[in-house]
């Protein structure tokens, strides 16, 4: 039997779920729900129905877990909680700040429910932050580092693209190599923000537009450019179609640590990812989690779990049986 899934909102996260669920023998994409006019969504899968999200009530007893595509600006903190008493939920919140409230949240509606709901996936947080606490834990004594990039940050691009006389946009976060580096020696360097990434952008400009006066709005952007090296480069809408149309990401974790009596033997450990698709890479960790949401509430837990409470087991198609023989 086939773990039903649905998805909530058809954007590039939920295209990305879409498309590892084909990979998965053992999941099945059962309904779409979206804010939009259904007639005028088109998905991939043939077969499938897209139902407008007032109709999302009629699926509790057909969907074992809803995938939530939305952002979490204003979408997840609302809907995560809200669909968490009607289904097992899974989704991609990742306002660092704001999980622990997230979190308790999420707990309180699942728990009443009966339901399981999984915060926080995709590579960051998700991998990354499995990554980083497994190395702390092992290398108690020591520094983490993240670096992201080089890859396309969709929240800056869109950024850039608000700013008036700006067509189209995209913008790149870039490690710099030299910090890069210097973690990787041992050194452990303390790096401000300016030293660990710099940002670089590809703006598409109005025939009319002061190129001076955009390039500076962004440089000097809060939050967003005011603290980086940050390069604009104005480009016409071809050469953005043609080169920079693809959404690549990616990164490094790095645990820096000593070991022995003295202190004396230095230690790395490096983690890093190098994405094509960053919505479908993280389509494929959540369709992973939903795996695991379905089992866990099986066996009869309930309530919030992140990526620290939920063991690999529940994440493989394969037995443990499998996995044991082949993979350990």
């Amino acid at each position: 039997m086939s773990i039903r899934i649905g998805l909530l909102g058809y954007g590039n996260l939920s295209r990305g779920v879409e498309s590892a669920i084909r990979q998965n023998a053992d999941l099945e994409l059962v309904a779409v729900f979206t804010r939009r006019d259904p007639s005028g969504v088109r998905i991939q899968t043939p077969g499938v129905g897209v139902y407008g999200t007032d109709e999302i009530e009629k699926w509790t007893d057909k969907i074992d877990v809803l995938v939530l595509g939305g952002g979490s600006a204003t979408d997840l903190p609302e809907q995560t909680p809200k669909y968490a008493k009607l289904f097992n939920v899974v989704d991609s919140f990742d306002t660092h700040a704001k999980i622990p409230s997230h979190f308790a949240n999420v707990d309180a509606a699942a728990k009443e429910s009966g339901h399981v709901g999984i915060i926080s996936v995709g590579w960051d947080p998700g991998m990354f932050s499995l990554l980083r606490m497994v190395s702390t834990a092992v290398l108690p004594e020591g520094k983490n580092y993240t670096f992201w990039g080089k890859g396309v940050s969709q929240g800056h691009s869109d950024a850039i693209r608000r700013i008036p006389g700006v067509l189209d946009a995209r913008q790149y976060t870039v490690p710099v190599e030299e910090s890069v580096e210097k973690v990787r020696s041992g050194a452990n360097p303390e790096l401000t923000i300016r030293q660990q990434h710099t940002r670089e952008c590809f703006v598409v400009a109005a025939e009319d537009a002061d190129k001076a006066a955009i390039e500076k709005q962004i440089k000097e952007m809060p939050n967003y450019f005011a603290d980086y090296d940050t390069t604009v480069h104005f480009i016409s809408q071809e050469e953005l179609n043609a080169n920079h149309k693809g959404l690549p990401h990616g990164g490094f974790v790095l645990r820096s640590g000593v070991t022995g009596l003295e202190k004396e033997h230095k230690h790395i450990i490096e983690y890093s990812l190098k994405l094509d698709s960053n919505p479908e890479f993280t389509g494929s960790v959540i369709a992973a989690y939903a795996r695991a949401a379905y089992r866990l509430q099986k066996e009869g837990q309930t309530g919030c779990k992140t990526v620290f409470d939920v063991a690999p087991v529940y994440l493989s198609a394969e037995s443990p049986e499998e996995l044991r023989a082949h993979l350990l």
